[in-house]
């Protein structure tokens, strides 16, 4: 039985709701609970609708084809191939040079009393994520799930380094709202003190109050899950199911909480006079080349 949210539906609405996003930034499932914010039914066959329309859609140009974030297909490293300049190769060094003498920066958390990492559990969600981490110079991981050990063996090195270091390691975790979601913040906290060392993990989103308030459509919970018999939560929605823009400030703000600006105003002033020198350093030195 046909419904409204045919493949021309999907692609008009489709084209509104990307127009309101820096492309790279939605998922092909975000896009989806964006849909489904306009009535869109909720379910899988939907969904493969979304994704069959905006297969048409891009290759008939009108969606472009890097509208849509795909974090878990990409290429490692790149072929270099074009011939090499040497009078390009001079200027691409004096910018360099010139890169390097304003380039003196104190590391945005070192006289900070807490180490933090971002984790979230998806990897397509992570362009969502990237520029508000790359902000604030925190570091951001996707677990795909429950992490695996060779993840978190990984991260607990970094937070001992940081803890030796005399800061207190802390996790802010996005995850979906689900028997799984709810329980990785406690297994990623377990085993990091079963590696030896002790990590506090914030569950930022997904929570129910935040389902509830925002209207977000639940499924079922998954049966496969071995968790669900005995969680009692409203039904699994997903971390996808949230506008970027909402989870943008739920990180900033959550950022916000554990950062102290007075500290910071500290480090710019101390920056500013190891500037100077480093600068007078860096001009001696590049007099004194041979």
């Amino acid at each position: 039985m046909k419904d409204d949210f045919t493949k021309d539906w999907i692609i008009e609405n489709s084209i509104q709701v990307v127009s309101e996003y820096e492309k790279g930034i939605l998922t092909l499932r975000a896009l989806h609970y964006q849909l489904v914010g306009l009535g869109m039914t909720n379910d899988i066959q939907h969904y493969k609708r979304v994704v069959s329309a905006m297969i048409d859609a891009r290759w008939n140009d009108q969606i472009s084809f890097d509208t849509f974030s795909d974090l878990d297909r990409g290429m490692v490293g790149e072929t270099p191939y074009k011939e090499t300049i040497l009078e390009k190769e001079i200027d691409n060094g004096q910018h360099q040079i010139e890169a390097w003498m304003r380039s003196y920066h104190k590391n945005r958390w070192e006289n900070q009393p807490i180490y933090p990492e971002i984790f979230i559990e998806k990897k397509a969600l992570q362009g969502v994520f990237q520029e508000v981490c790359s902000d604030w110079d925190i570091a951001l991981g996707a677990c795909k799930g429950y992490p695996s050990l060779t993840f978190l063996y990984e991260s607990y090195k970094r937070f001992c380094d940081a803890a030796d270091e005399g800061k207190r390691p802390l996790i802010i975790y996005f995850g979906d709202y689900d028997p799984s979601g709810e329980d990785i913040p406690r297994s990623i906290k377990e085993n990091l003190s079963r590696f030896g060392v002790e990590v506090e993990v914030q569950r930022i989103a997904l929570m129910e109050d935040q389902v509830v308030a925002w209207k977000l459509p639940p499924a079922p919970a998954k049966v496969k899950d071995s968790r669900t018999a005995n969680w009692d939560g409203l039904g699994q929605v997903e971390l996808d199911a949230v506008k970027p823009e909402k989870l943008m400030r739920l990180l900033k703000d959550a950022i916000n909480e554990i950062f102290d600006p007075d500290l910071y105003d500290e480090l710019m002033d101390q920056e500013n006079d190891e500037r100077v020198l480093y600068q007078k350093a860096l001009k001696k030195f590049v007099k004194n080349m041979k």
